[in-house]
């Protein structure tokens, strides 16, 4: 009797713990780029804006049920993502335009005088690796994370903020690095993509016709990436040979999104397109007009693709046509604030930042979007339009 007390004990405590939170370990989720997590059973989808009062280049990370969002000043925020309400925040002292990432509670960020970590639960620096500004996205694999700095070395940190890995591949690494089977992929502004392995081993470099800035990403035993040549690159992983390159017309800052299920590697550029390849062989798919800039890296879930623009709209796109299912303009088209924070999505939610300083959440799958808090000001100058036309017809009627 006892015995089967403790198991039903046992069995009790196991259903009442919470669920472990998955990790957020590199750039965009993982080293496919997809930055997508599926809700809990009782998330409640909520349309909401915040305002974190700095641009946000940076993408958030999903941890839980919060969002970790750092404001280019160096402020970083939880925010719920059911309320759109702050849990808590703090104060890096160092501008940032690198991504979060969490791991097991921890969140480790790039800043201008190197990397920090967090403690989730005290709300606190626990430790800090002093370098040069780093931009790149830290990646974590196996209780060590890895990052590049503008002074050209190659970072690993071990989980006390102690120096496991450093190698000097020559001008800024703003390349977020993913880890794939002990091996390293990071590009550089010397226009090379280099393979390290863990052993700090170099397997090869692949030097392109200018800077990466573009994180790679992988797939089908490939690395893909793209480079301010104006074209996207897909190399074999073991010795670095080019399998395809495609020109898109213009720098791809952008990094590819890739779905391994249908062949498809979804990435950006500077002319104004998001561009959807066959990963097999580089046939362009599809491509979407813009008509300015998309930096951002794409988001998928389901048969949906989401990604920001230069020009102030979030695009939801058909992903195997391109055709739109909606956008979004929170500025109203009269404040708009360029979209360089790339979109995530949990569950149904989908959470992004734009230069205005402010964080969205959209419903992708019922095709809603918060109300506008730049409405009201494109009304006020509608208004002034008009009375300054009113006064000016009167004006004009008097004289005659």
């Amino acid at each position: 009797m006892n015995k089967k007390l403790l198991i039903l004990l046992i069995i009790g405590l196991l259903c009442l713990s919470p669920v472990a939170a998955a990790n957020w370990n590199s750039f965009a989720g993982g080293i496919d780029h997809n930055a997508f997590r599926e809700e809990s059973s009782d998330f409640v989808t909520n349309l909401w804006t915040f305002n974190m009062e700095s641009p946000v280049h940076s993408s958030p990370a999903i941890y839980g049920d919060y969002i970790y969002v750092v404001s280019s000043e160096g402020i970083l925020k939880a925010i719920d993502m059911e309320t759109g309400e702050e849990e808590w925040d703090l104060n890096l002292e160092s501008p940032t335009n690198s991504s979060p990432i969490v791991h097991k509670n921890i969140l480790y960020i790039g800043c201008e005088d190197g990397l920090k970590a967090i403690n989730l639960y005290s709300h606190k620096i626990i430790w800090d690796y002093d370098c040069d500004n780093v931009d790149s996205t830290p990646c974590y694999y196996e209780d060590v994370i890895y990052f590049g700095c503008d002074d050209g070395h190659l970072y690993g940190v071990d989980e006390d903020g102690n120096l496991d890995f450093n190698m000097k591949l020559g001008d800024e690494l703003k390349s977020s690095p993913i880890v794939v089977d002990d091996t390293i992929y990071i590009g550089s502004t010397n226009g090379k993509m280099y393979s390290i392995g863990t052993d700090k081993i170099k397997n090869w470099e692949f030097t392109t016709g200018d800077a990466i800035l573009s994180s790679p990403a992988y797939a089908n035993e490939t690395i893909l990436f793209g480079s301010n040549d104006g074209s996207i690159y897909c190399l074999n992983e073991s010795e670095g040979d080019l399998a395809w390159k495609v020109d898109l017309s213009d720098k791809v800052i952008s990094s590819p999104t890739v779905d391994e299920h249908d062949n498809n590697v979804f990435i950006g550029s500077n002319e104004g397109n998001l561009t959807c390849l066959d990963i097999r062989d580089g046939t362009i798919k599809w491509s979407h007009y813009t008509g300015d800039k998309v930096v951002t890296t794409p988001a998928l879930k389901d048969k949906l693709v989401a990604f920001g623009s230069n020009n102030g709209y979030l695009y939801v796109l058909n992903k195997y046509t391109g055709a739109e299912e909606f956008t979004y303009n929170p500025g109203t088209i009269l404040f708009n604030s360029a979209i360089t924070s790339s979109p995530v999505i949990n569950g149904n939610s989908l959470f992004f930042g734009d230069d205005s300083g402010n964080i969205y959440s959209l419903n992708i799958n019922k095709y809603e979007v918060p109300g506008s808090t730049q409405m009201y000001f494109s009304i006020a100058v509608l208004i002034i339009v008009i009375i300054v036309a009113v006064v000016a017809v009167r004006k004009i009627k008097g004289r005659k």
